[in-house]
């Protein structure tokens, strides 16, 4: 019996080379090159107003802005040394508040509450979301201001809190949904209970995500002046710790505001300054975070 040989030629060798002229690959270079631009023009606006920050903010910036306090009109030099050192307790209130409730409550809807009311408590998560901050303000305002009869940075740090806390619910719940199930089954197969596999197993693998969402968070409450206008309000002195922060406290959103829009051009300087620093925190817990989750990933 003879075994044929089977050549190259006998069969038809097909072009895989696409066609640049067909109607296919020019509708995917029109498409692409739309979604190019578009992504151009949301990029564009970032870079205008970072530049334009850089430019205007950096010329104000030295050392004793750092370590001053505000100065008043046309007095120069001085600094807002207060106003990051009120920014950096007051948002470190909010997160000490918000992360371990949003965290322990995603926890819950992911793992514990598959259902109408897990649906209930995300939709009422999104709403809140969607609160505009003055009135997260007012509320703090009438809640805790009222009711102890002073602005302070526990007041503003509390309002924080409640515009964290949605985000991190959020994504916790987002990233613990995106955990495989055979992950799950495989950490009880071994004898593992529930709690250890979630503490253990669950929320490790989606820390990277957790930590992205609370850095989200963080970047938000930063920013924010409404709340801390009836909260912490303002003032030209440092943080009193003496008095355990019950009292007004500077901020850097709430600086801006302030010294942005008075006709004394040192204070606007100061303003510029101010809001040059408060996007550059944003920046460094952006990338900080980032280099935590990818070392954590590997």
């Amino acid at each position: 019996m003879s075994i044929k040989t089977v050549k190259e030629s006998d069969f038809d060798v097909v072009n895989l080379k696409r066609n640049p002229t067909s109607p296919r690959t020019l509708f995917g270079l029109i498409m692409s090159g739309i979604a190019g631009l578009f992504t151009l023009m949301a990029i564009i606006p970032l870079f205008i107003i970072l530049t334009y920050l850089l430019t205007k903010g950096i010329s104000s910036l030295s050392a004793s802005v750092f370590t001053e306090l505000p100065p008043p009109p046309l007095v120069e030099g001085g600094g807002f040394g207060n106003a990051i050192l009120g920014t950096v307790i007051m948002v470190g209130i909010g997160a000490l508040i918000s992360v371990p409730i949003g965290v322990m409550a995603a926890i819950y809807l992911s793992e514990f509450n598959e259902g109408k009311a897990a649906d209930l408590i995300r939709f009422a998560t999104n709403v809140l979301s969607g609160v505009p901050s003055i009135i997260v303000g007012v509320f703090a305002y009438s809640a805790v201001v009222l009711t102890t009869k002073t602005y302070s940075a526990w007041a503003g740090g509390f309002a924080l809190a409640i515009l964290m806390l949605p985000i991190i619910v959020r994504t916790t719940d987002e990233s613990l949904k995106l955990v495989p199930q055979d992950v799950r089954q495989a950490s009880v197969g071994i004898g593992a209970n529930p709690y250890q596999t979630i503490l253990q197993v669950v929320l490790p693998a989606a820390l990277p995500a957790i930590i992205t969402g609370v850095t989200l968070s963080i970047a938000r409450a930063a920013g924010e002046t409404a709340p801390l206008l009836f909260t912490a309000l303002f003032t030209q002195y440092w943080p009193n710790f003496d008095n355990m922060l019950a009292e007004p406290t500077a901020s850097l959103a709430v600086l801006v505001y302030n010294f942005a829009i008075v006709p004394f051009k040192n204070q606007q300087d100061l303003a510029w300054g101010a809001a040059f620093i408060l996007v550059l925190l944003v920046l460094i817990t952006s990338v900080l975070s980032r280099l935590a989750t990818a070392k954590r990933t590997y």
